[in-house]
């Protein structure tokens, strides 16, 4: 009974008749959301035992591909509840989250642990050279052998026990921990009731505080809250340094408030429950675990890059600090330079050395532009074409869609755009997908990819203007699009950006290269107002200062993943004192008072709550990549090389994880990468 009336009602399983099987959200409720995941984990157990029950041998075909195409009604609502929990959540998505996180938890366990379709997937693997497989079956085989043997396949059943009881309490501290975090980022605000307390700020951030003081019921008053589009502008030109500080530290410390709302006891726990996982799995540390199917392999690997990056990125700080300092007391001032005063006197020695102010630039980076702009440098590169789309229904009305098609006109993908911060979404930027591409049974299952952004909202009438760090996010973001996008893979759990942690982020940074090259900026940075295009001295301006303050975002950047390790190299199950723990990992790398890690514990999204434990260092070592791939490029004399533009779509952007990523990186380039062109990049060499 309860089956068939959620057939009937619930969106999730009727045939979806929008363009290229789009999310209905215009039919999708809240109340469709757990009937949705009770039913679909139904449907996948069922398949799960007609793989179990098929009494002939075990093959490549009745096991792992048939694996791989089961649960496909789970996927879609996991798809769909996950991005809405992320971009448009609330009390009662928050309270579904909270029932369906442990039974998803359970359901993955129930499935890992399963003594008879591991002997199964085993027995397959057991005779893999004799199998005609190829290079991606032979992945996917591996893939799904090693899945099993990761998840507690071989464990004695006590141990089974103990392991799910992990998974369980851990997928709810996780979901806990990133609750915290956007309730804290949305409960604080800076009131100011004064113009007094305005001085320095520029017309357009004034703006931006009156209009979010009125959407907050202050009317009259200016409101600047610690989402990063808010605080940024206020610690670049607000004079006022007592003010910097508040808004400033409401940001450090969040989640670290001893209120309701602490996340100190839930890091302390779920890394002293990671520890306990990996040993229960024969690991020394929860590192060794996850590193040893990344490129890194190993937690030295890792420690060994950010050493060698360390001490020369540190250098370049207490220079840049020095160099605040003296300004400090050149103005007449005898205060010492705190973190709160990094970003207000670093845009002043920019001024001062290079002549550049952000306020010059934002005018050429309306965000529409921005878009445009990585919109025609993929098309330059790999002529395909961006088709914005009125008929796909959306979730808000900030999101926008769009139909991606290849040079020949033929249908690639889906892409949505939502780059507006709201109280409902968490903060930073991300990719994802509705539905991964895959082949399945002779037909080409198409992507429907989104990127999720909080950049600066219009205001007045003014339209969304970018920072430079925006412009680069947004690149970024849609590197990580084409990765989802152009994917040409038969296997959705190898497709898209299904490879290791530390290669994911490849495809999306390299695209940062691009966006600030003077060829490329030259096609969509025009001035909002004039419509000229970006003069040829701010260009060389941005290239005389693209080295500027790199001490600190390394830094600062270093920290936080020098953090992330510390945690999760730890072998004892014991629970520790968080903010006496952060301190010593910090006090040993010797970071210095004015940089603060770029992401403190108790709001460290990435490794408490989302999918990087041991894993934030992978931006660095995919910037290793990044940076020797772009220089191919540069030194061909054509950053728009349509040689190599192809060869980079066909090893990268459409291999997924059919493939080792070295490899796939050395058929595209054709050796290893180097380290030279990153140094040089940061000012580091």
């Amino acid at each position: 009974m309860m089956s068939c009336s959620t057939e009937t009602k619930n969106p999730f399983f009727i045939e979806w008749k929008t363009p290229f099987e789009t999310p209905p959200f215009d039919m999708i409720n809240e109340e469709h959301y757990l009937p949705a995941f009770e039913e679909a984990i139904n449907r996948h157990k069922a398949e799960i035992e007609s793989i179990i029950n098929n009494a002939e041998e075990p093959s490549f075909s009745n096991v792992i591909e048939a694996l791989d195409y089961s649960g496909s009604d789970l996927t879609k609502v996991e798809n769909v509840f996950f991005a809405m929990n992320e971009a448009m959540t609330n009390d009662s998505m928050q309270d579904i989250s909270r029932i369906v996180s442990p039974m998803l938890a359970k359901h993955n366990d129930d499935i890992n642990l399963n003594p008879e379709l591991f002997e199964k997937v085993k027995a397959v693997y057991e005779k893999r050279d004799q199998l005609d497989l190829s290079t991606e079956q032979s992945k996917l085989l591996e893939k799904y052998y090693k899945g099993f043997v990761r998840g507690g396949a071989n464990l004695e059943d006590a141990a089974k026990e103990e392991f799910r009881k992990i998974n369980e309490e851990l997928s709810l501290l996780s979901l806990e921990f990133g609750e915290n975090v956007l309730k804290e980022t949305n409960k604080f605000e800076l009131v100011l009731e004064k113009e007094d307390d305005l001085a320095g700020l520029p017309e357009n951030v004034i703006q931006m505080g009156s209009e979010e003081a009125k959407e907050r019921g202050y009317e009259g008053k200016w409101v600047y809250t610690i989402q990063r589009p808010s605080m940024y502008p206020f610690l670049t030109y607000s004079t006022r340094r007592d003010l910097r500080e508040k808004l400033y530290k409401g940001y450090i410390n969040k989640g670290d408030n001893n209120d309701s709302l602490d996340n100190k006891k839930i890091t302390a726990r779920m890394a002293l429950l990671r520890v306990r996982k990996a040993n229960l799995l024969g690991y020394p540390t929860h590192a060794h675990f996850v590193l040893e199917e990344q490129m890194a392999k190993n937690p030295d690997k890792v420690y060994e890059l950010l050493n060698k990056l360390w001490d020369p990125a540190l250098e370049v700080a207490k220079n840049e600090r020095d160099d605040m300092q003296k300004m400090v007391y050149d103005e007449g001032n005898d205060f010492k330079l705190e973190s709160w005063d990094w970003w207000y006197y670093a845009g002043k020695v920019k001024k001062a050395k290079y002549d550049l102010d952000e306020k010059e630039l934002r005018p050429y980076f309306k965000v529409e532009n921005v878009i445009k702009g990585v919109f025609d440098l993929s098309a330059k590169l790999w002529g395909i074409t961006f088709d914005e789309r009125s008929d796909i229904p959306k979730y808000h009305p900030d999101v926008k869609t769009f139909e991606v098609k290849d040079r020949d006109g033929s249908h690639i993908g889906i892409l949505y755009t939502d780059y507006y911060p709201r109280a409902s979404k968490r903060g930073g930027a991300w990719m994802d997908a509705f539905r991964k591409q895959s082949k399945r049974n002779g037909r080409f299952i198409s992507p429907v990819i989104y990127n999720v952004g909080n950049f600066s909202k219009p205001t007045g009438d003014e339209p969304a203007l970018l920072s430079v760090d925006n412009v680069n996010t947004l690149f970024h973001e849609f590197g990580h699009a084409l990765h989802g996008l152009l994917s040409n893979c038969t296997y959705e759990s190898l497709s898209g950006t299904e490879t290791p942690r530390d290669f994911v982020e490849f495809p999306s940074q390299i695209m940062e290269n691009w966006c600030m090259h003077p060829d490329v900026l030259k096609n969509y940075a025009f001035h909002y107002i004039t419509g000229e295009p970006i003069p040829d001295d701010l260009i060389q301006k941005i290239k005389n200062s693209s080295k500027f303050n790199q001490g600190f975002s390394t830094v600062e950047y270093l920290a936080a993943s020098f953090l992330d390790m510390d945690w999760h190299t730890l072998t004892e199950p014991v629970e520790h004192d968080t903010d006496e723990f952060e301190k010593k990992a910090l006090q040993k790398i010797g970071l210095i008072p004015e940089i603060v890690s770029r992401y403190r514990t108790t709001y460290f999204n990435h490794i408490f709550s989302g999918g990087y434990s041991s894993g934030y260092y992978s931006y660095i070592w995919a910037e290793v990549l990044d940076s020797d791939a772009f220089s191919a490029f540069v030194e061909s004399g054509d950053v728009y090389n349509q040689e190599l533009a192809g060869r980079y779509r066909k090893y990268v952007l459409s291999a997924g994880g059919t493939d080792d990523a070295m490899i796939l990186y050395k058929k595209f380039r054709g050796k290893e990468p180097s380290i030279g062109p990153l140094l040089e990049k940061r000012g580091l060499n």
